[in-house]
């Protein structure tokens, strides 16, 4: 297929620009692996009662929140590549090559049942868990004062 250079040039940057895209993903789902097996210990800790458990529970409300930031940020990070890909796209509509992320036909061929549970956004358990832990670990902490 012969294009014109403006398409070659849009063809590499989109490439590129989806190669940022799906490198977020392992790092959403690492920093989320980690902050429950974070919150885990933390509560394991909490539950043995020694020490200062109002201390224990302050850092799990702050570790949470500085989880949050974390997280929002490697996801807005996501969302602008997405955004400048959904540009590019736009501006070949009728090249294959440019849709690939298009995928809702495909989606709609899926059982629905995993529709149903895999049309969850990530954004809500990804930004939702840390902000609901940090909420819980802060009530946790002024229960104890």
């Amino acid at each position: 297929m012969s294009d014109n250079p403006q398409t070659e040039d849009d063809l590499q940057t989109y490439n590129t620009l989806l190669q940022l895209w799906q490198a977020e993903n392992p790092i959403k789902t690492i920093k989320l692996q980690f902050l429950l097996a974070t919150n885990a210990g933390l509560l394991g800790f909490l539950s043995l009662g020694n020490g200062n458990t109002t201390l224990l529970a302050t850092g799990g409300f702050v570790l949470n929140v500085v989880w949050l930031l974390s997280i929002g940020r490697t996801s807005l990070f996501q969302k602008a590549w997405k955004n400048k890909l959904d540009d590019i796209a736009q501006r070949h509509c009728d090249d294959t090559r440019f849709q690939i992320l298009n995928i809702t036909s495909a989606e709609k061929r899926a059982p629905a049942w995993l529709r149903v549970i895999g049309g969850v956004s990530s954004r809500y358990y990804l930004l939702g868990t840390p902000t609901g832990l940090a909420l819980a670990w802060l009530a946790t902490a002024l229960l104890l004062i």
